[in-house]
Formats: C-alpha cells, sequence, structure tokens
C-alpha cells in the first residue's frame, strides 16, 4: 500500500510554470476550469455583479493584460465586480477573479489595482487552491472534488466553501508571499510601480482595525493573513531586485476619476433593518422580525433567528401564484402540510399552511405563507423543531402577519451612499479637509478611502469623501 501510494504521489506531481516548483496535483488544468465555471453563477447570484459596465470593462481589460502576461495566458480568465462594501478580492481554481465594489474605493492608483489583481492572478497560475485539494484529497481518500463542485454548487455555496475551499480559501502564509511576489512580476511586466502593492498591504491592515462597513462577503483580513507583516517584504523585494520599471506607471489621478458616484457601504434599496423593522425599498415591503432575533440580509433571503439557534424565519421569492407555490411546498418529499387556508395578510392576498417535516437528525414543525405583492409571490417561513415548536410558534405567526406592502416616502426613496470627488489645489492637511468637505460616515474611514491617516497629508489632484446614504 505505501509503494502504491508513493507511486501515485510521484505521478501526481509536476512543475509549476510559474512557480518552477515541483507541485501535488490530483486535479488536472480541465477539471480546474471546470470547478471555476461551475462557481462562478452561484457566486453571482449570491453577492451580485455591481450595475456599472463601464467599471466592469475596465476591471476585466485591466486583468486580461495581466493574465496575458502569465505563465497561464490560455485559462478562460474572467474578471468580476462584485456589489459588495467589503474590502475583498479573490479567486476560483481555473481563471476567475473577482474584486469587491468596496476594495475599488479603497484603492488610490491603477498601480494599485494592478497589484490586487496580479496577487489574485498569481493565486491561479501557482494553483494554489488546486494544490490544497490535492492534499486533502491525499489525506482523506474518496474525495471526488469534481463531483462535490458540479452537484453542490448550483443549489449552495456554502457546502462548497466547507467541503473543498473554493470560495474564500484561506492560504498559507508561504502561498499568499508567493502570490505576492507574482502579483509584483505580472504588475511590472506591464511597467506598473510594484511598490504600490505595499500601499494596498497598508490600506488592508488600517482597514481590519476599523468596524466593517456590513457587506456579505468577509473582509480581506477574515481570508487573508495579517497585510501589515507583508509591506517591509514586498519593498524589500523590489528594491534588492530592482524590479522598479524606469518609468513606472501609477495612473493615480486618472483612477481615482473612475471612482466618482462609485456605490459606498451597503446598498439600502436591498433591505436594511431600523428600530425594528426590516424594509426593502426596491420590492417595496416591509415586515417586523422577532425581538431580539438576529437578522440577515442576503441577496437571495433575508433570515432571522434567535440567539438560541432554535429556530429560524426565511423570506424568500417563490415561483408562480400563492396556490401554486403551496401546491409545490406540500409536495417536497418528507413534508406533511395542514389543509391551505386563503386569507389576506394585511390587504394583501396570502395562503397558510402548517407543516412538519421530517429530518435525520428529527422532525421540524412550522409555519409557511406564501403573500402575494406587486406580482412577486414572497414565501414566509418559520421553524423550529418539534418540542420546541410552541415556544416559537407565536413569534413566528407575529412575523408573518406583520408582512405589508412599504409605503413611506421616506423608505422608497432612499438611496445609497456615493464617493464624491473634490478638487485640491496642493497638498492639504486631512483635518482641515474634513471638516470643509464633510462626509456622511466617520472621519477615520473616510481617511481610510484616501488612504491617509487622520492628521496626515492628502495629496493628488482628487480627495474623496462620502455623501448620502441613509
Amino acid at each position: 500500500m505505501l509503494l502504491v501510494a508513493a507511486i501515485v504521489t510521484v505521478a501526481a506531481c509536476a512543475v509549476n510554470p510559474a512557480t518552477g516548483e515541483r507541485q501535488l496535483s490530483f486535479i488536472g488544468e480541465g477539471q480546474e476550469i471546470e470547478m471555476g465555471r461551475e462557481s462562478d453563477p452561484a457566486i453571482v447570484a449570491q453577492y451580485g455583479l455591481y450595475p456599472d459596465s463601464a467599471v466592469q470593462r475596465y476591471v476585466r481589460d485591466l486583468g486580461l493584460r495581466l493574465a496575458a502576461v502569465s505563465e497561464r495566458p490560455e485559462l478562460p480568465w474572467t474578471f468580476r465586480v462584485l456589489d459588495d462594501p467589503s474590502i475583498n478580492a479573490f479567486a476560483l481554481p481555473g481563471g476567475f477573479i473577482y474584486v469587491t465594489r468596496g476594495i475599488l474605493g479603497h484603492l488610490e492608483s491603477e498601480a494599485q489595482l494592478a497589484g490586487v489583481l496580479g496577487h489574485e492572478i498569481g493565486h491561479v497560475t501557482a494553483r494554489h487552491s488546486v494544490n490544497q485539494m490535492s492534499r486533502a484529497q491525499l489525506a482523506q481518500i474518496g474525495l471526488v472534488v469534481g463531483a462535490v463542485a458540479s452537484e453542490t454548487v448550483r443549489d449552495n455555496f456554502d457546502p462548497i466553501q466547507g467541503a473543498v475551499g473554493l470560495g474564500f480559501l484561506k492560504f498559507g502564509r508561504d502561498d499568499e508571499n508567493q502570490s505576492d511576489e507574482l502579483g509584483v512580476r505580472y504588475m511590472t511586466r506591464l511597467g506598473y510601480d510594484p511598490r504600490e502593492l505595499a500601499g494596498v498591504m497598508e490600506m488592508l491592515g488600517a482597514s481590519s482595525r476599523l468596524a466593517s462597513p456590513g457587506g456579505r462577503l468577509p473582509e480581506w483580513q477574515s481570508t487573508h493573513p495579517d497585510p501589515e507583516n507583508r509591506v517591509e517584504s514586498i519593498l524589500a523585494r523590489v528594491e534588492s531586485q530592482g524590479l522598479v520599471p524606469a518609468d513606472p506607471i501609477v495612473r493615480g489621478d486618472e483612477f481615482v476619476e473612475r471612482l466618482a458616484s462609485l456605490t459606498y457601504g451597503p446598498n439600502p434599496r436591498e433591505g436594511y433593518f431600523e428600530a425594528g423593522v426590516f424594509h426593502h425599498p426596491d420590492l417595496a415591503f416591509r415586515f417586523v422580525p422577532p425581538s431580539g432575533w438576529e437578522v440577515a440580509n442576503l441577496r437571495q433571503a433575508v433570515l432571522a433567528g434567535p440567539a438560541e439557534q432554535d429556530a429560524i424565519f426565511e423570506l424568500t421569492i417563490a415561483q408562480g401564484d400563492p396556490s401554486a407555490a403551496a401546491g409545490a411546498f406540500a409536495s417536497q418529499q418528507g413534508v406533511r402540510t395542514s389543509q391551505p387556508v386563503s386569507r389576506t395578510v394585511n390587504g394583501l392576498p396570502t395562503v397558510v399552511m402548517d407543516f412538519r417535516a421530517t429530518m435525520q437528525d428529527g422532525e421540524l414543525q412550522g409555519q409557511v405563507a406564501f403573500v402575494r405583492h406587486a406580482d412577486v409571490t414572497f414565501r414566509l417561513l418559520g421553524y423550529s423543531t418539534t418540542p420546541r415548536w410552541p415556544a416559537r410558534e407565536a413569534a413566528i405567526e407575529s412575523t408573518i402577519r406583520s408582512f405589508a406592502e412599504e409605503t413611506s416616502p421616506q423608505v422608497l426613496s432612499v438611496e445609497p451612499a456615493r464617493i464624491e470627488l473634490v478638487p485640491l489645489s496642493g497638498a492639504e492637511p486631512f483635518d482641515a479637509f474634513a471638516e470643509r468637505h464633510p462626509s456622511s460616515i466617520p472621519a477615520e474611514r473616510v481617511a481610510l478611502l484616501n488612504q491617509v491617516a487622520v492628521g496626515g497629508v492628502l495629496r493628488g489632484a482628487w480627495a474623496k469623501r462620502v455623501v448620502g446614504g441613509r
């Protein structure tokens, strides 16, 4: 058995073209591409694309130029800007690269964006995720990564994340340092100043000390090792190897100009929780979750649950009218429902049923309602384990009864906060700028946007501030 394992291991090793190192891999390039291609629609559905074609095209074109000078230019490289306020970027196997609008707003030059994209390209060219999956396969015989990816990712991204780490795979420090090195390699091949990548790491380190802006994605520090420890490493490598091009490209002012009107922070039009009420301006509804329950606003669902984690309320969109949606729910295997009852909830046509569902770990009991509003059928589902249902039933029924059309003009007209550019006539103290041009966010976050310390000095043609929002 040991001899067979040794033969398999040697056969699975190959020289990586980006690193020059022998690397364990049980996953061929075709399978690697398919894994990324299968996962991409789930990520787009879960987090959404930033709805600005000019921004998408700009990031895509720069990414493709960087990928073309990498060691794997033939991959089906795909670059997307996700509509999420978190400060993050990540890569999937096969050449699928994602940056958030949150990290875009915090960058100060095209060279910094080139460094971020180059770093993520480096994860792909060095096959870091594939290498980790291969090691997992070696440790857990029988794990068929391709089958897991293709069967599961269409329905739910979380099992993929837990099973094979396709999304937000937390690479080790060695992999991150190697991706820094490769990112520097690719950006300098196009003439960009590699020192700008160190500036990105400084910004990421500073962001870790501030409160999160509330994205659905995790922040960079949750998925990457401490960036501050890598600043000196990047600068030392650049200096010792003489990597700065003769006429390095930065394109600071031109890049910042592209950030005018970029959405900042969570978009309240996609739903927000305030004073005990959840409002959704775009879909024009509101409801009141149980008091004290934590609310999570995902792109495709609104969830609420108590601290005891013994119940859950879920609001999603269903197919068909309320009667058809109720019929489809009742036809699920293992689900037993009461007779559907037609009624109105705050003037909206509704079908309500009680149900029980048999699970491997026991039985669930709950109530589901299908409410028709503005040509959309909403499914309001609440449940608990059967022993705990009597203690949770009233709270869930009350939440269902609270669903109503949103009519407040103030809510319906709410707009997200946006980045506004202010021209600078020269170097300007940040504190004076913040006083003359107030923002709708704290000064510390405005300073982070401009990659300057509170009490520091702003330089360049433009400074950013944030206006609007709730």
